[in-house]
């Protein structure tokens, strides 16, 4: 298991609950999701019904909720 990713996902979690995205900017959070590589990080936020968007200059990585991966997911969320 990546070191802080259990904590990362918490956070991206408790976030998407009240607003429509989080970014992650923090050094730390930063560091434990770009030592997965980019497919790893895709079906990271695919599995909790997450969409991932990775900017330019690498400086922040953005997590959506995505409904229509919940729908791939089979109702798997509800």
């Amino acid at each position: 298991m990546i070191p802080n990713l259990i904590a990362v996902e918490n956070k991206i979690a408790r976030v998407l609950s009240i607003q429509p995205e989080c970014l992650i900017t923090h050094p730390a959070e930063l560091a434990a999701l770009k030592s997965m590589s980019p497919d790893e990080i895709e079906d990271f936020a695919l599995d909790h019904g997450w969409r991932v968007v990775s900017r330019l200059g690498g400086r922040q990585i953005e997590f959506y909720n995505d409904a229509g991966a919940r729908e791939l997911a089979g109702g798997e969320f509800e």
